[in-house]
């Protein structure tokens, strides 16, 4: 399906997900911001995927559609059904499981594909996505052990995350927020938010041919209507604003972490921060 036929099908994939009783617009906009991923990348109708960190289907709701009524979506992610909030990851995955797309839609909670139980045939996927989930991998090392797992499962690799190079000032904020709590978990305290480990797209490219990936496209993503950035900056403040965890950090980290929460406080906007740019990775 091509950009303009999955981005007009934007509105109704939206809202069909449970989110959008809560906040539509941003449900909105998050699923415009993957149906032109999608729409960029050649899975087509009668397809077979593989999403690893599915949340609470965002992107699998683009992807059932542009696999079709033929297609099939495979949907992981290692956290438990009970997790999230205002809505829970079951309660999305019930309400997509009971509309058009559910057929299509395998969802698969509590599942760590690096779990010696967790199996599928060689070449079982035509592609494997990851969208916007790397961040919550607990290191580098276990992403690249995961890109390695999947990789005799699926033919192709469809991967996209935030871009740490800010194109503009106002994107500063974003950045400081996502660093700060990078920092906060590389120093032992694991928060429940979005940002484990920050990387670069450099740093990615550079773990690919470990995992057994040979990258063949990529390409900066447009991110100019999503409100993430205002996510991440409240995330961090909230986070930093709680004395007694981060009493348990290395009083030097502590420190550096609090000095730079003084600056994302004065740079910060109380809303309508620009989020990053984020970038699209291809790879066989």
């Amino acid at each position: 399906m091509n950009l303009s036929g999955l981005r007009a099908k934007a509105p109704s994939l939206a809202a069909g997900m449970a989110a959008a009783d809560h906040s539509p617009d941003s449900q909105l906009s998050q699923t415009r911001h993957r149906a032109a991923l999608v729409a960029g990348w050649q899975i087509g109708p009668g397809t077979t995927v593989l999403e690893l960190g599915c949340g609470q289907g965002d992107m699998t709701a683009v992807l059932a559609e542009a696999v079709g009524p033929k297609g099939r979506v495979v949907a992981v992610d290692v956290a438990e059904p009970s997790y999230g909030a205002p809505v829970t990851l079951g309660e999305s995955a019930a309400r997509l499981a009971a509309g058009p797309l559910g057929p299509r839609i395998d969802f698969r909670f509590g599942t760590d594909v690096l779990a010696p139980s967790v199996d599928f045939p060689e070449s079982a996927f035509d592609h494997v996505v990851l969208a916007h989930c790397s961040w919550y991998f607990a290191s580098l090392g276990q992403l690249r052990d995961t890109l390695a797992r999947v990789r005799p499962w699926a033919r192709r690799l469809w991967f996209t995350e935030w871009d740490l190079t800010p194109a503009s000032g106002d994107q500063l904020a974003h950045l400081l927020a996502v660093l700060i709590q990078g920092q906060i978990e590389a120093a032992g305290l694991h928060g429940q938010g979005n940002v484990r480990t920050p990387f670069s797209r450099e740093g990615l490219l550079r773990l690919l041919p470990e995992a057994g990936w040979t990258a063949d496209g990529s390409g900066p993503v447009d991110t100019a209507e999503l409100q993430d950035g205002d996510w991440e900056i409240a995330a961090c403040l909230d986070l930093a604003g709680t004395e007694e965890p981060l009493a348990t950090l290395p009083e030097a980290v502590r420190q550096i972490v609090l000095s730079q929460v003084d600056v994302l406080r004065a740079i910060a906007k109380p809303h309508d921060n620009h989020a990053l740019a984020a970038y699209s990775v291809t790879a066989r």
